[in-house]
C-alpha cells in the first residue's frame, strides 16, 4: 500500500497548483478510490506529447488505485472551447466530433489501462437537459464573474465579439463535474477558470467540491513556446519511431529535465541520478537517447525503440558494428603508430583536426566497438573498425 505522503508526492510531481491540498489529503486518507476526471474536447484527431502531460497524471492516479474518468466532450466540442481564443471559435460537426473521439481513444490507451478507465461523453447528460434546465444552470453565474476570465476580459475591452454560447462552455464543463460526481479534476493551467466553475456548481448541488490539479503547458522542442503543431515544435504520439528519435534528440539541453519530469515514467530518484551523471560530465545526448527510447517504446514497442536510431537516418548506434562496413586504406607514411585524431582525419571519418577534437571530446569515438580516449595511439599494419559519431564508420586498414 502506498502511504498518503508518498501518494501526494507522486500526485504533485510536475503539477502547477493543487486547490485545495488539505482537502485532497483528507480524500486520500479516507482510503476510498477517488473519481478522477479529465475532460478532452475532440477538436483535433492527433495528440502530441504536450497533451500527454495530463494523461500521464491520470495514469499515476490509476496506478494508485483510483478510478479514472476520461471525459470526451462531444457536447462541448460542438460549442467550441473559447479558452485562449481571440475570436469566436467555429463549432465542430457531430461527424467531426465522432471521428476525432475514436482517434483520441486509440491514442490514450497507449498510456492508460483501458480495463481501469471509464470513457464518458458529456452528451450522455447534456442532451437530456431541457431549455428550462439550461436557463436554470445559466442562472447560477453572473456575466460580471464570467468577464473576469482573462480571454473574455481582453476580448470585451478590445471590443471583439463574444457569442452568448461561449459563456455556456465553462458552465457545461462545470456541470460535467456535478454529473460525474468528480472528486478530483485535472486540467492545464489555461483551464483554471473552468475547473473552478466545477467547484462552484458542485457546492450549489450539495456535493463536496472537487480538488483541482493544474498541469503546466509543455514547451515545445524550441524550448520557448508551448508545444504546438502550428509552430512545428511538437512530437506527435503517432510519429514514426525514427521521426520521434530525431526530434527528441534535437531538444535543447535546458529542456531535458523538464521533459523527464513531465513525460517520463522513471522515478524522481532515477531522474536525479541521471542529472547527477550529466553534472559530472556525461554527454547529455546519451540521456536524451534514453528518454527518446522510453517514449518510442510507449507509443510503439521495444523493438522500434531499439532500432529507432537507424530509422532516423543514423547508420548505427554508438558501439554497434554493422555487417557492411566500408573499407578505407590509410598510408601511415612510415610511422609505427598514429594518434587516433590523425587516423580519423586521414581516413575521412572527420573533415579536419578540429572536428576530430570535437568528436573525441564528446566521447563518440569507438574502435572495434569500444569507446576510446583522445590520447589513444593506433598501431600501424593493422585494421580496425572505427566509428566517429553515429553516422561515420569504416574498417580502417593502416599500412
Amino acid at each position: 500500500m502506498t502511504s498518503v505522503a508518498d501518494a501526494l508526492t507522486l500526485i504533485k510531481r510536475g503539477a502547477e497548483e493543487v486547490i485545495v491540498e488539505e482537502d485532497l489529503v483528507k480524500k486520500l486518507e479516507s482510503g476510498k478510490p477517488l473519481r478522477i476526471k479529465a475532460g478532452f474536447d475532440p477538436t483535433a484527431p492527433d495528440l502530441h506529447l504536450g497533451h500527454t502531460v495530463l494523461i500521464n497524471k491520470l495514469k499515476q492516479f490509476q496506478d494508485l488505485g483510483h478510478e479514472v474518468l476520461f471525459l470526451i466532450g462531444d457536447f462541448t466540442g460542438m460549442i467550441g472551447d473559447p479558452t485562449g481564443k481571440s475570436a469566436t471559435r467555429p463549432p465542430l460537426t457531430e461527424e467531426q466530433v465522432a471521428e476525432n473521439a475514436r482517434s483520441y481513444k486509440e491514442q490514450v490507451f497507449k498510456i492508460l489501462d483501458p480495463d481501469k478507465t471509464t470513457v464518458l461523453f458529456n452528451s450522455q447528460w447534456m442532451s437530456k437537459m431541457s431549455a428550462a434546465d439550461m436557463i436554470k444552470l445559466a442562472g447560477q453565474y453572473t456575466v460580471a464573474r464570467m468577464l473576469e476570465r482573462d480571454d473574455f476580459n481582453k476580448r470585451f475591452k478590445g471590443e471583439q465579439s463574444i457569442a452568448i454560447h461561449e459563456f455556456l462552455y465553462p458552465l457545461v464543463q462545470g456541470f460535467d463535474s456535478v454529473a460525474m460526481q468528480a472528486d478530483v479534476e485535472l486540467g492545464g493551467t489555461d483551464q483554471k477558470f473552468n475547473l473552478l466553475m466545477g467547484r462552484t456548481l458542485q457546492k450549489s448541488a450539495g456535493q463536496a467540491p472537487q480538488t483541482i490539479i493544474t498541469m503546466p503547458l509543455l514547451e515545445g522542442l524550441d524550448g520557448v513556446q508551448k508545444m504546438s503543431k502550428s509552430l512545428n515544435n511538437y512530437v506527435g504520439v503517432s510519429d514514426a519511431p525514427g521521426e520521434m528519435y530525431t526530434k527528441l534528440l534535437s531538444m535543447p539541453d535546458s529542456m531535458i529535465w523538464r521533459y523527464y519530469e513531465l513525460l517520463s515514467f522513471k522515478s524522481l530518484e532515477e531522474i536525479s541520478l541521471l542529472k547527477a551523471s550529466v553534472d559530472s560530465g556525461r554527454n547529455p545526448q546519451e540521456v536524451k537517447d534514453l528518454f527518446a527510447r522510453e517514449i518510442i517504446e510507449r507509443f510503439h514497442d521495444a523493438e522500434s525503440a531499439a532500432s529507432a536510431h537507424t530509422s532516423a537516418g543514423n547508420r548505427v548506434g554508438l558501439g554497434e558494428i554493422p555487417d557492411d562496413v566500408p573499407e578505407v586504406e590509410v598510408d601511415s607514411e612510415g610511422q609505427e603508430e598514429l594518434p587516433i585524431s590523425a587516423v580519423l582525419r586521414l581516413s575521412g571519418l572527420v573533415k579536419n583536426g578540429a572536428a576530430a577534437k570535437d568528436v573525441l571530446g564528446r566521447g563518440a569515438v569507438y574502435v572495434d566497438g569500444k569507446k576510446v580516449e583522445a590520447t589513444l595511439k593506433v598501431r600501424v599494419r593493422g585494421q580496425f573498425v572505427i566509428q566517429a559519431g553515429k553516422k561515420k564508420i569504416a574498417k580502417v586498414i593502416l599500412k
